[in-house]
This record gives C-alpha cells, sequence and structure tokens, in this order.
C-alpha cells in the first residue's frame, strides 16, 4: 500500500472519528434513552464502549434485555452469570532472596562486597569471578519479572476476551491508564499484578477507596519512588502526580501545594507486597494544603483533594471522553463533576447513568471512538468467535507495536487516546495485525523463548560463540547489533582475566535461567472457520457476505460503493455468486475479504 494511500486512509479515519454534525436532540442530555429508542445498533454500542464489543448472540441477548437492565447487568453485574475466570497462574519464579532488589547492577555488587552475599546467594571465597552467581541472579530476576509480566497481559486479555462482565475489564483498563505504572521501572511482576487486581475489584466502586489503595500500593510506592520520600527530604513526585494526573489537573494548585502534600505522604512505603507506615520517617508537623491547616497525613490529603469541586469534574470529564466522546462542553463537565460528587464519588452510579444517557446514544457518540490497540485487538478476537487469545501474533508485542502494551505504559500520564492511536505507520500496523490473525505469519518466533528486546541480539551472540566452543572472555567481547565483532584468537592457553564478573555472561545465564522457569505462553493460531460463519448465517451471495461480515465486525456501515467493490472481488476470488456451491474453496477467499474490511477506516472506530 503506497504512502499516500495510507496517508489518504488516516485522513478520512480521522474524518470519521470527528465529523462536524449539528447538535441532535440527545446531545448533552443525561436523561435515560427510552424503551422505543433501544434497538439492536444501541445494544452493540453499548458492549462495545462499556466493554470488548459482543457477539452477534450476545447483543441479541443484550437487544431482549431492554436498556436498564442491559446496563444494569453491565455495571451491576445484575443477571450476569456468575464469573469462572482462573486467577493467575504465577511460574514460581520468586524467592526470598530477591527481596529488597537492588536499583541498579553496581549497587547490587556493591552490596555484595559488603555484606558478602546479595539476593540470597553469597560470594564465592576464592577464584575469578567471585561474584558472577550474584550478577547471575540480578539479571535473571530482571528477565524473569519481565517475562511473567507478559504472561500477566496475556491473562488480563483472556479475562477481556471471555468475562461475562466486561465493564469490570474495561474499568481495570481505564484506571490502569489513569494510575499509570509500568514494570520496567517497579521491575516486579508481583506487584504490578496486584494493583491490577485492585483495579478489577475496586474499579466501579468508591473513588476514595480506590485512590487510598493505589497510594498505598507497592506499584505505585515503587513507581513514585516512595523509598525516598522521608521527613527532612520530602520526595514530591506521588504528591505532584496525585494532583496534576490522578485526580485535579494541571492549574488547581500550587507549587507550596506539592511540598505540602510530600511532607504529609512522607513515611509511606512497602515491605514485599504490603504497605507499611514508617513513623520515623514521617513529618508529623503542622502542613496546610489547599487552604486546610493541621497534621495532616496522607489520607487528610486524599479528603482534602476529593473536597474540591474540580476534582468531580477533572475525574467525570476523563471518564466521559474515554467512554461517551473526546468532545465536552465545559458546561456538561461541570454538571457531569456534580453527579459524581451527588453520587458521592461512587463510580457504578455515574456509569449507570452515563451509559443509559440519551447523550451516551446520541449520533455524535456513535461509532466515532477510535479503539485504542487493546481493545482493537481483543474486539476482533470475540468478533470472530475466539475464547482464547491467541499466542501467535504476540498479543504483547503487536499492542506495543500499535501503541499500547499492557503493564507499560509509556509515562506516569498512562497512554494518549483518540487521533494519537492514528497515523499513516500504525495504520499500516493494524492492517497486519489483521492479517496475521487471518493468514499467520510463518516466521513467527515466540518472543518468551528468544530474546529480542533490549541486549536481545548481544545475549544470542553470546550463546552462539559458547556453542561454538569459544572461551568466556572471547565469548563475550562486545558485539555489534549487526552481530560483528573482532575475532579472538580461541584458544585454551589463552586464560581468563581476573575479574567479579562478566556482565555480558551474567545477561545470557540470567536469560537462561528466567526460561528454565517461567512458564510458556500457548502458541497457537486462531481458530477460524469463515466459510461455516457465513454459510450458518444464511449468506448465499457475496454480497451477502459482505453485508453480515459488515454487520458483525463494523460499528459504522461501508461506503455503498465500497461494499459493491468488496461483494465483487469476493465473486472474482470464488468464481461464481452461489457461495453456497463454493463451500469447499470459499475459506481463502473470505479471509482475503475479511482482512480487507478489517483494515478499512471503518473498522478502527468503536
Amino acid at each position: 500500500m503506497s504512502r499516500f494511500r495510507l496517508v489518504a486512509w488516516a485522513t478520512a479515519l480521522l474524518a470519521l472519528g470527528g465529523q462536524a454534525v449539528a447538535a441532535s436532540p440527545r446531545a448533552g442530555d443525561l436523561n435515560p434513552i427510552s424503551e422505543a429508542d433501544w434497538n439492536r445498533a444501541a445494544a452493540a454500542h453499548l458492549l462495545e464502549r462499556a466493554g470488548f464489543g459482543g457477539t452477534p448472540e450476545e447483543i441479541d441477548e443484550f437487544t431482549r434485555l431492554g436498556p436498564t437492565a442491559a446496563v444494569r447487568r453491565l455495571v451491576r453485574f445484575e443477571g450476569a452469570p456468575a464469573s469462572t475466570l482462573p486467577a493467575f497462574d504465577e511460574s514460581g519464579v520468586f524467592d526470598d532472596g530477591l527481596e529488597h532488589f537492588p536499583p541498579s547492577r553496581p549497587a547490587t555488587t556493591d552490596l555484595a562486597k559488603a555484606k558478602g552475599e546479595a539476593l540470597g546467594v553469597k560470594v564465592k571465597p576464592e577464584g575469578n569471578r567471585r561474584m558472577q552467581p550474584v550478577v547471575n541472579k540480578f539479571f535473571y530476576w530482571l528477565r524473569a519479572s519481565r517475562l511473567e509480566t507478559h504472561r500477566v497481559g496475556y491473562w488480563w486479555a483472556n479475562r477481556m476476551l471471555t468475562t461475562p462482565r466486561p465493564l469490570e475489564e474495561k474499568m481495570a483498563l481505564f484506571w490502569h491508564g489513569h494510575f499509570a505504572t509500568n514494570e520496567e521501572k517497579v521491575r516486579d511482576y508481583r506487584k504490578m499484578l496486584r494493583q491490577l487486581e485492585i483495579f478489577q475489584k475496586e474499579g466501579l466502586g468508591d473513588f476514595r477507596t480506590l485512590m487510598v489503595d493505589v497510594a498505598k500500593d507497592p506499584a505505585m510506592l515503587a513507581f513514585l519512588d516512595a523509598g525516598v520520600n522521608v521527613k527532612g527530604a520530602p520526595n514530591e513526585n506521588f504528591a505532584r502526580e496525585i494532583m496534576e494526573l490522578f485526580s485535579m489537573g494541571v492549574g488547581n494548585y500550587t507549587e507550596r501545594d506539592i511540598r505540602e502534600a510530600a511532607r504529609a505522604f512522607t513515611g509511606w512505603n512497602f515491605e514485599g507486597l504490603e504497605y507499611r507506615f514508617n513513623a520515623a520517617q514521617h513529618d508529623d508537623g503542622e502542613k496546610e494544603f489547599l487552604g486546610r491547616r493541621g497534621r495532616l497525613d496522607g489520607v487528610d490529603v486524599i479528603d482534602t483533594i476529593l473536597a474540591q469541586p474540580v476534582t468531580a469534574e477533572y475525574l467525570a470529564g476523563k471518564l466521559y471522553r474515554y467512554f461517551v466522546r473526546e468532545d465536552l462542553d465545559p458546561a456538561l463537565q461541570r454538571k457531569l463533576g456534580t453527579l459524581l460528587r451527588s453520587n458521592g464519588y461512587r463510580i457504578a452510579p455515574f456509569m449507570e447513568t452515563l451509559l443509559l444517557s440519551r447523550d451516551f446514544n446520541a449520533p455524535e457518540s456513535v461509532a466515532t471512538h477510535i479503539k485504542g490497540p487493546v481493545e482493537l485487538a481483543v474486539s476482533t478476537y470475540k468478533k470472530m468467535g475466539l475464547r482464547e487469545i491467541p499466542g501467535a501474533p504476540d498479543f504483547n508485542e503487536l499492542t506495543g507495536a500499535l501503541g499500547q502494551k499492557l503493564l507499560y505504559p509509556p509515562t506516569v500520564a498512562g497512554w494518549p487516546q483518540g487521533r494519537s492511536w492514528i497515523t499513516p505507520g500504525l495504520l499500516l500496523e493494524r492492517g497486519n495485525f489483521a492479517l496475521d490473525a487471518l493468514l499467520p505469519d510463518i516466521s513467527f518466533i515466540p518472543e518468551d523463548r528468544y530474546p529480542v528486546a533490549f541486549t536481545g541480539y548481544e545475549i544470542r551472540s553470546v550463546n552462539e560463540r559458547v556453542r561454538a566452543g569459544m572461551d568466556l572472555t572471547t565469548a563475550t567481547k562486545p558485539v555489534d547489533k549487526d552481530g560483528s565483532y573482532e575475532m579472538m584468537a580461541m584458544s585454551n592457553s589463552m586464560a581468563d582475566r581476573d575479574e567479579d564478573f562478566n556482565t555480558r555472561y551474567a545477561s545470557y545465564r540470567g536469560w537462561q535461567m528466567a526460561i528454565e522457569r517461567v512458564k510458556p505462553i500457548p502458541r497457537h493460531v486462531a481458530k477460524l472457520d469463515l466459510t461455516k460463519m457465513v454459510l450458518d448465517a444464511g449468506c448465499r451471495t457475496p454480497d451477502d457476505a459482505v453485508g453480515y461480515l459488515q454487520a458483525r465486525f463494523l460499528s459504522t456501515p461501508l461506503d455503498a460503493d465500497v461494499r459493491k467493490s468488496f461483494a465483487g472481488f469476493l465473486e472474482t476470488e470464488l468464481g461464481t455468486a452461489d457461495l453456497p456451491s463454493a463451500a469447499t474453496f470459499a475459506e481463502d477467499p473470505l479471509r482475503l475479504l475479511l482482512h480487507l474490511i478489517l483494515s478499512r477506516p471503518e473498522y478502527q472506530l468503536g
């Protein structure tokens, strides 16, 4: 596809996602939609936004429920089947020696020199590379935690795909982007998993409880450097972010408020996976924050923030833009803030009003949301009728290529939304995802068994040289990304130099230890039978097939000329207009057709 065509499609998509139309009577109206206005399209829209789309059967079921019962099933789980989703199956990669994991390799070796051991591994009493096992263990945990975090990402994606409570997972995804932490800084999959479970459990509950629990959560405390936030030397990271990003927005507090809040949070820390308050490190002196004076602590700061009207408006606006539409009138935002405060910051009743409203169902809100990468991938698999996320293409790799990798938000601000998801390059990647799902890439290599990220090329080079019989010094000589290096004589007479450890060997050995212990991700591909799907739906002609797939996968219909051209394409590929007669050879033409549909700008909208 030419770059010109990609630019044209990206432009067309942005136009589709932001068409300027005259305001409809429903726009801005928070009154509930009537039974008379409820139909299959409204049910599909609800499932798209409050979950990850729906199969035809699910849409039919929600249509029969009517608007009130449908929304209450999503928000309050009334009538929803009991969840039988399994807990995360941990690989058992953590041991007690990894507690208090040092911030760097130099910090690890300094500790080993001072104490004679680190990470539960003793320094060898004599010989060359006395600290090699310690450094191996350091790199092992970096690799193992990252690989286990990838498994957590798969586990979560499968919950999104199969849960009977889709809003529970959609809200968790929202909070993950709102209270953003990532494994690269936290470096402990257990903390990331624990935080995710908070989002899943409390995402529709009381925002005050959620914010206090997140503020005390080890993942957030580690991510925003709570360990150095102590009396006499407060660290302002968390105090700044809790106001700027988590509750109020820029411009609603002063630098003095940040300093005073930082003092209030001193002493907040963690031990393992549990919050710990260190009274000796807490500044118990008088503070003044947002006009409130006293010996304030962190919870007092949170309560003072929640008492500000702007907090409810900020949070309500963010929820609205995520679940309804980007365009938000300031007067409506104030009204939404009042609604959230009147509900005591309880998210469920706020979301119930929002999802049931005439505004949510207004033309301005329907099929105007550009799907984020995780939404796109999960909803695609759901609409294909899958019950498990495929292992190929790799879910973490493909969503990362599209700009959103679970448990790895780029900054504390989370991911940008809306139009930032779409560029000509990203639109091409979205088409490639659809291609890989329908016609798997036979050159696929599983990333959790083959080192590719960061120093992957270095690890592979060490592996190849060790297996070629090189001594350790030669095998770990620096290598360029193209694999080239200055060849050294391979001779047993060339002794390894005297050193405490070899970093490149430790990186390589750490990877070996990690893949030995981390359970592999299942690597099946999507199992589809499009021929059966369209024939069971009663399709008899190419146009029937295009119409059915359009209705199943798209939130907005194809242009009539595009639909006609797609029907012509399918007829040409089949060599007949009689679809049933082509049943034995229709699968590949149907997959090519669906790839065309999923690559369209219309498919990016939900």
